[in-house]
């Protein structure tokens, strides 16, 4: 199947709307971008389409924009004002609250039961069903690029932040409880990526050298899985994201490969089955390992990636996320080029990825398309069109049909 491209926009609009940051909601249906006009949501439900849904102009120069799940509640930060947060309920086009802080918002997360806020040295908890001040955690570690991760399952609200600002520590907080629950000594470089999977019982990291991908259990902060991404060179990783199922992982960075790793056991059992020339030298590499060097021994572990997307770009920003769309795994890309790329995904073999659709972001001419409303799981209907805050946010969420991207990459 041929990728497909959508027309290309006018000279000039790229610039007027120029990407400042984006973000996949926390299903991965919906994808939001700040720019220097405002910001934009659109639906990723569908891989031959891509609507978008609002267009908001209340601020420019937007740098934070984040949907709670496909809701109409959406938070916003502008570069004219970034130490104030505002909550809009945008299909009613009202403001529902803001918040200001003691110096510039560096990221906020968020789901059905908190609010997080980062800045550079303090981390603030809201409950966000009336945005009631929790609890803030002051005199955290020097935190520049606001680094942390909130698992997208309420009932547990994990967070994760850096716990040192000179090598890779995790602090692992419950929000949900107000109290820490570990530390993980993930990495021997400060931390450049963090991501819980969908029930928050997993949590990957990265760090600034970017060659180690490590994934731990949570709360014990034990390590199960370690993925190289590379050897030569370091790179700056800029997204993680799991798959619904927790069997795979995506990382993109700034280079022009998005790799995809397969979390899996292999037992002994396995190997002794399938007697063949690489289960053979797998054993013959794990019996060398324990006379060699722990670095080295580390590496020899440490499995590559199960599958590839190779861009036709380098150093530009991009965050990635792994969802199903129409029934099939896909890979979901979205540039600073202005761009969402599609890949489909091969979960037995691997490989190479293939890209189905490429959709340009901003283009003239095109009409805002209303998207459907979230339904209800407990009896099928929709909700109710206009409802208040409240009732907007403790709106149960349908089973994901991906994954959770728990960041935001600056576009700019």
């Amino acid at each position: 199947m041929e990728p497909q491209e959508s027309q290309d926009a006018p000279d000039g609009l790229e610039e007027q709307r120029a990407f400042i940051c984006a973000s996949f909601n926390q299903d991965t249906t919906s994808l939001s971008v700040g720019t220097k006009t405002g910001y934009r949501l659109f639906s990723v439900t569908a891989v031959d389409k891509l609507d978008c849904i609002h267009e908001g102009v209340e601020c420019p120069d937007v740098y934070i924009v984040e949907r709670l799940f496909s809701s109409s509640l959406v938070v916003v930060v502008s570069l004219s004002m970034p130490r104030r947060m505002n909550v809009y309920h945008f299909k009613k086009g009202t403001e529902i609250c803001n918040y200001s802080y003691s110096n510039d918002i560096l990221s906020v997360r968020l789901n059905r039961q908190r609010l997080v806020v980062c800045l550079e040295e303090s981390v603030y908890i809201h409950n966000i069903k009336d945005m009631k001040l929790l609890k803030t955690l002051l005199n955290t570690p020097t935190n520049l690029t606001g680094l942390c991760a909130l698992s997208v399952n309420h009932s547990n609200s994990y967070l994760a932040y850096p716990g040192s600002a000179t090598i890779g520590e995790i602090t692992v907080y419950d929000a949900n409880n107000l109290s820490t629950l570990t530390l993980i000594q993930a990495h021997d470089s400060p931390l450049a990526a963090l991501a819980f999977n969908s029930s928050g019982s997993k949590l990957a990291s990265a760090s600034e050298k970017g060659t180690v991908i490590r994934v731990f259990s949570v709360p014990e902060g034990q390590r199960l899985f370690e993925f190289r991404r590379g050897m030569k060179r370091y790179v700056s990783i800029s997204s993680l994201s799991f798959s619904a199922d927790a069997q795979f992982l995506c990382a993109s960075s700034n280079t022009e490969t998005v790799h995809i790793f397969k979390l899996e056991q292999h037992s002994p059992s396995q190997d002794e089955e399938s007697p063949t020339w690489s289960a053979y030298m797998g054993k013959m590499f794990s019996a060398a390992s324990t006379y060699l060097p722990s670095q080295v021994s580390d590496m020899m572990h440490q499995d590559r990636a199960f599958a590839t997307v190779r861009l036709n770009m380098f150093g530009l920003k991009n965050i990635c996320a792994l969802a199903t769309i129409q029934k099939l795994p896909r890979l979901l890309v979205a540039s600073s080029d202005g761009c969402l790329y599609i890949y489909n995904v091969d979960p037995q073999d691997g490989g190479e990825c293939v890209l189905v659709q490429k959709h340009r972001l901003f283009e003239s001419g095109e009409e805002q398309v209303e998207e459907k409303e979230e339904e209800d799981p407990e009896d099928g209907s929709p909700p109710p069109t206009s409802q208040s805050y409240a009732a907007t946010v403790a709106l149960p969420s349908t089973p994901p049909s991906s994954t959770t991207l728990m960041g935001t990459v600056y576009l700019s």
